[in-house]
């Protein structure tokens, strides 16, 4: 090979090192790889920290890359979209508690999903006549999922937050009601579909995927939020894949398409978690009051002091601790973590059984005992730990309600019945803290509260835990 042909082969890769495109797609890439071993890296409590580091590094890759796009001829909105974004995820980061995280986690599929929605009525105002069959086909999708993830997630975060009514909001002829939306939604997108100038048809499936999200939502109680959350969340995944197909942007497609389909098959789990199909979470209506509940709550509950809840615990051999959403609103991870320090110090076996559904969102208790220092070792999945509960001297309850209904194994008519539980009441003795004797988030009464192994321990459960950790060292 002659000097001018080295030479030359040298201009040509540094032109194509320099070429904007070659930034781009390398970046693209980069990020797609990272997304995969983040998404990856959730799979297990150990690498969960890994995980979401790599998924935050894939998707500065991908913003960074998106920056060198060569259409971009002017970044003044750009920087300040950053800015702004920037400014609001910081804020969310420093005070939105832990409590609020599954209603922060449905805001944020809401701005995602309004995003995509954005820019696919954009897209459609500016090139609707040019536009391919297949690409207003991807658009069409992308705003209907998008509209309808908008608002439904903004019915699940006022539910979670308490603004909306947790219980279902039904009525006669509901069902009906929302399959004539739905199926006026889906007509409007064939029509526009057919005839591209139909404006109209396309603006009216905007405003009815907008009302199909109250519609889907709104009937759904709380208790059901952790499958409907990651539903949703599916919905916004699909919704961005769709937009990368409409912008030829593959790194939407590839991360939209990871969300979306992950999504759904967490939804799936979760639903077989409770013993329950998607249709029966999505028009089930789980959350209203159900007379034939909690045929077995019967009697009265027998409270504990708290110097004798102490004593029963430093003189246990083996405690298990079973979190669920009362754990989160008291805030009283550390409080448990101390608690387990006092009581491992004087040699008992400490332990804490997670209920797959427990919480308000997926993974809600996992996080919550991550952030208390509670070593991965120490928690036990369901399957796991209900062999252990009949050599358990102590199961302490902590804000869980439905996940330790034994009504779920012995009522078949129960709304839960089937649904997997951890099964405390096979313990030799119960420890329930409570606030009061109210029922659970989903309204269902607890027969576990009125058998005789389980002792109700009532008030604030984070100055209660603190407390017994101090007992139990004076003990």
């Amino acid at each position: 090979m002659d000097a001018s042909t080295t030479q030359s082969a040298t201009q040509a890769v540094q032109q194509l090192v320099q070429s904007p495109n070659y930034i781009l797609e390398f970046t693209y890439l980069l990020a797609s790889i990272l997304f995969i071993f983040g998404l990856k890296g959730l799979s297990h409590p150990d690498s969960a920290r890994r995980g979401m580091f790599l998924a935050e590094a894939g998707m500065a890759a991908a913003i960074i890359g998106t920056l060198f796009h060569p259409d971009i001829h002017f970044y003044g909105w750009i920087v300040a979209g950053l800015i702004l974004g920037s400014l609001v995820g910081v804020a969310f980061a420093v005070w939105v508690p832990m409590t609020a995280m599954p209603q922060r986690t449905a805001l944020s599929h809401a701005f995602g999903a309004i995003a995509a929605s954005l820019v696919g009525i954009a897209e459609f105002l500016m090139h609707s006549s040019t536009l391919s069959l297949f690409t207003r086909s991807a658009l069409g999708l992308e705003v209907m999922l998008g509209t309808l993830t908008t608002t439904g997630s903004l019915i699940a975060c006022g539910k979670l937050q308490g603004t909306i009514r947790g219980t279902p909001v039904q009525f006669k002829g509901q069902q009906i009601l929302n399959l004539l939306i739905f199926f006026a939604m889906t007509g409007c997108f064939a029509y526009s579909l057919y005839d591209p100038s139909a404006t109209y048809y396309f603006y009216g499936m905007v405003a009815l995927g907008f009302l199909f999200g109250v519609m889907l939502v709104i009937p759904i109680g709380s208790a059901d939020m952790p499958v409907v959350m990651s539903l949703l969340n599916s919905y916004a995944g699909l919704s961005s894949a769709a937009t990368g197909f409409v912008l030829g942007n593959n790194i939407l497609i590839i991360a939209g398409t990871l969300d979306g389909f992950s999504g759904f098959i967490l939804s799936i789990l979760m639903c077989k978690a409770m013993n329950r199909s998607i249709t029966n979470v999505l028009f089930g209506g789980f959350g209203a009051v159900h007379h034939a509940a909690g045929a077995g709550a019967t009697g009265e509950m027998h409270e504990i002091s708290l110097d004798d809840a102490a004593v029963r615990l430093a003189y246990a051999s083996k405690v298990v601790f079973v979190p669920g959403y009362g754990l989160a609103t008291a805030q009283a991870q550390h409080a448990v973590r101390d608690l387990a320090n006092a009581l491992e110090e004087r040699g008992v076996t400490v332990k804490y059984g997670i209920h797959p559904v427990a919480g308000r969102m997926p993974g809600h208790m996992n996080v919550l005992l991550a952030e208390a220092n509670v070593p991965y070792g120490e928690l036990y999945e369901m399957d796991q730990i209900n062999p252990e509960f009949p050599s358990t001297d102590v199961a302490m309850v902590v804000g869980a309600n439905d996940v330790v209904n034994p009504d779920a194994r012995d009522n078949p008519n129960s709304p839960i019945a089937g649904m997997p539980i951890l099964e405390v009441d096979k313990a030799k003795s119960v420890i329930v803290l409570k606030r009061g004797q109210g029922r659970g988030f989903s309204g269902l009464e607890n027969p576990l509260f009125f058998k005789p192994v389980t002792s109700m321990l009532y008030g604030d459960a984070k100055a209660s835990l603190a407390r017994l950790a101090q007992e139990v060292k004076n003990v």
